[in-house]
């Protein structure tokens, strides 16, 4: 299991963290064993899904170029596929097997993720009143959130909340919930958890789905922990201040983004005008919510002299937001970059766009903007932003 080279980040000027109000205090990253090189992907996929089929062969080809996606990480192993074959035996139910997988490998990373994310913030884990646990890869009864609990060795009574099937927006909708909780709960320390892998929904080429060969060229598996409290004390790091957050469903997208739970795993589908729709909603959804923060106005706002961490849903969407917003081109450098090291990790991508932010915010000699957006695009569409503060001075 790989960590994904999180560490501590220590930084010497700092802005002060407003009373009361939540802050990212500490990270955590894991990462499953199988790593996937895209330039060796379409050969591979193939091969093991025993499909001979050169038209969809060349189109997974174009996509992987297009995506710009250099690596990514899987649960997905030469030995699951032996010992499933109803993996890439379209119609053969699977689900049950799936899910077994799926639940012991995204605790295995959950847990990992949250021991790195508790050792860098340095505090004793009995200070832990709240877990928050995101996931759109299992289906349990008792849920994921219990299991990392026990492992972790949290207390027994320590409240926990289960966010399942939010997607690409999981992130920041847990950051969204475990906000209100910081700021609601004083002296709370928030533990939020997000974890997922595809192989709930990996399928062999199919000429019939074309959308299952964007999913194999662009996401990967993963998760991510964040530990979120008010009131900083003198012993903790805080990084980024939570503002204002804000959530919008656009009317009539239902389909745009859709997923169906079936006997043989999760049936995705991704409707082209995504990238369009994303065009012509966010800055109406960014307005807004600036407006709302009550620190800056909306209407005519230069978003150069902000900072952005937005969900690398792909490069189209991050394409659309940077035409829509007008940004430099260096605005989005992150989310570029955590696209091509892991591609789309679901609901853990926004944190780790957050994380490598504040790793190259400790080393600029210029960094980012005190005020910024944090930004993802999930199931519906559904939009999810959070104004947030960089307290790197």
């Amino acid at each position: 299991m790989s960590n994904g080279s999180s560490s501590g980040v220590k930084r010497k000027n700092l802005r002060a963290a407003r009373p009361g109000k939540a802050t990212l205090l500490a990270f955590g990253k894991a990462l499953p064993d199988t790593v996937v090189k895209q330039e060796y992907l379409v050969d591979g996929y193939f091969r093991d899904t025993k499909v001979e089929n050169a038209a969809l062969k060349e189109k997974l080809q174009r996509l992987c170029k297009t995506t710009t996606v250099k690596t990514r990480y899987v649960v997905m192993s030469k030995e699951i596929l032996e010992n499933h074959p109803e993996f890439y035996t379209p119609g053969t139910p699977s689900i049950r097997q799936r899910l077994e997988i799926a639940g012991e490998a995204v605790t295995k990373m959950g847990v990992a993720a949250a021991t790195q994310a508790l050792a860098e913030w340095g505090r004793p884990i009995s200070d832990i009143t709240h877990l928050v646990y995101v996931s759109s890869s299992e289906v349990r009864f008792p849920g994921g959130d219990l299991y990392l609990s026990k492992h972790l060795g949290l207390s027994s009574d320590i409240s926990r909340v289960m966010l399942y099937m939010l997607g690409c927006c999981g992130g920041a909708g847990g950051l969204r919930v475990s906000k209100d909780l910081a700021e609601n709960n004083p002296g709370s320390r928030i533990l939020l958890v997000i974890s997922d892998t595809t192989l709930i929904g990996w399928r062999p080429p199919n000429p019939q789905r074309p959308y299952d060969l964007v999913g194999a060229a662009l996401f990967g598996d993963g998760a991510s922990a964040v530990v979120i409290g008010a009131d900083p004390l003198p012993s903790e790091n805080p990084c980024y201040e939570l503002v204002t957050a804000s959530q919008c469903f656009v009317p009539g997208s239902e389909k745009t983004i859709d997923g169906r739970l079936t006997e043989d795993g999760i049936i995705f589908s991704l409707g082209r005008e995504l990238p369009q729709m994303i065009e012509s909603e966010v800055e109406g959804f960014i307005q807004g919510l600036l407006k709302r923060s009550g620190r800056v106005e909306a209407g005519g706002v230069d978003y150069d002299r902000l900072f952005w961490a937005i969900h690398p849903g792909g490069p189209a969407i991050l394409n659309a937001c940077e035409k829509k917003l007008q940004l430099a081109g260096d605005k989005l450098k992150c989310s570029r970059q955590v696209l091509s090291d892991y591609g789309n990790i679901n609901g853990s991508t926004i944190i780790y766009v957050l994380d490598y932010m504040r790793q190259v915010n400790a080393a600029a000699d210029k960094p980012d903007p005190e005020w910024g957006v944090i930004l993802a695009f999930g199931p519906g569409v559904t939009m999810e932003g959070m104004v947030a503060r960089n307290l790197v001075a």
